[in-house]
């Protein structure tokens, strides 16, 4: 897969780090290292908008995946995430609400503990960043009124929401930290309050999970809302919170929820018209964000043949799809989508997306 008109910064989303990544997991390592100088040949960019998608973040994520270690980009990455951490809390000293780019995975401060968990060694930092995340499970009072601590006031689309909105997907929302949570905690990372935060988080999928985001007057209402019809996807769909769910299930160790949130995969990939909603092949929103979480699913089921079939189904609808889609790169284009049909993760590409 060549890549002559991508632009040449280092954005993993859809730019040449994604190409690279692929070729990494195929070991063609020959043509990612042409791809990832094409991606450095202007600079690396350490920006205010760098992050796990973007900038130097984004190249030590692929660099990590060749298993190669560069010092001087780390360095770069450990500053950004100090800086962001003390953005973060100045913030909170001051009362305000966050904004999704202050937390999320795809530009915030999950994406950056998503990274640092990847490391071969996760650093002190790496908890610095978890302390954060679990402070977010405390609820803050605006006006008068209690909310969750990461309610924010700028929509999905980065406009401003009038009463705010808790947004409960994994790319920019409440599922990503509680999967980064999760995963850290399995990986003998654990700070003070994780496991309650886990809690907490969970309760609030278990009630909300259903819609991609709660708006003020929902919150306000005895019942929780009704589902709403919605894609099924990884970023925001009922796919990649099961999984968060799933996560938080075994980071508890609690068989009962890890039940419930396999069941809810079951269930949506045998309802045709849950899936007559994707109408891509994409990882974000696509057939292949849905088989590469079902594979991790499975992977950690204790009954893994139920969803052979699903997985099956899956790779076909998505191996008649790829084709179609025009963007080469990763979370919307070809790279991500013959990543998820490829079906291996030996580089673990897959903690990009927190399903690992």
């Amino acid at each position: 897969m060549n890549a002559p008109d991508l632009p040449r910064t280092q954005e993993l989303s859809e730019g040449l780090l994604g190409v690279a990544l692929l070729h990494i997991e195929r070991a063609d390592l020959t043509t990612a290292h042409d791809i990832l100088r094409q991606a450095v040949a202007r600079g690396v960019s350490a920006g205010g908008n760098a992050s796990l998608f973007h900038g130097a973040p984004a190249l030590e994520f692929v660099l990590g995946r060749a298993g190669h270690v560069d010092n001087a980009v780390r360095d770069i990455v450990d500053r950004i995430v100090t800086t962001r951490l003390a953005a973060a809390r100045r913030r909170q000293a001051s009362g305000a609400l966050p904004r999704l780019a202050e937390f999320d995975l795809i530009r915030g401060l999950t994406g950056l503990a998503a990274l640092l968990l990847a490391r071969a060694e996760p650093p002190p930092l790496l908890e610095q960043v978890l302390v954060y995340l679990v402070s977010l499970s405390q609820p803050v009072d605006v006006g008068g009124r209690t909310l969750p601590g990461w309610w924010s006031l700028d929509g999905p689309g980065h406009e401003e929401m009038a009463g705010g909105h808790g947004n409960n997907g994994v790319a920019h929302g409440i599922a990503g930290p509680l999967a980064v949570l999760s995963l850290a905690a399995r990986h003998g990372v654990q700070v003070p309050g994780q496991r309650d935060a886990i809690e907490v988080f969970a309760r609030w999928l278990d009630r909300y999970g259903c819609r991609y985001w709660v708006s003020l007057s929902e919150l306000a209402t005895a019942d929780p809302p009704e589902p709403l019809p919605a894609r099924p996807s990884w970023c925001y769909g009922q796919l990649g919170i099961a999984r968060a769910l799933q996560l938080a299930a075994l980071a508890l160790h609690d068989p009962a929820r890890q039940h419930r949130a396999e069941n809810t995969v079951l269930g949506v990939l045998a309802d045709p018209a849950c899936l007559s909603r994707i109408t891509d092949a994409t990882l974000c929103h696509g057939w292949a964000g849905l088989l590469a979480v079902t594979r991790a699913v499975a992977g950690d089921s204790p009954a893994p043949d139920r969803f052979a079939p699903l997985i099956d189904d899956l790779t076909r609808r998505l191996a008649a799809e790829l084709d179609r889609l025009p963007k080469p790169g990763f979370l919307e284009g070809r790279a991500g989508a013959h990543l998820a049909l490829d079906g291996t993760n030996t580089t673990g590409w897959t903690r990009a997306l927190l399903i690992t």
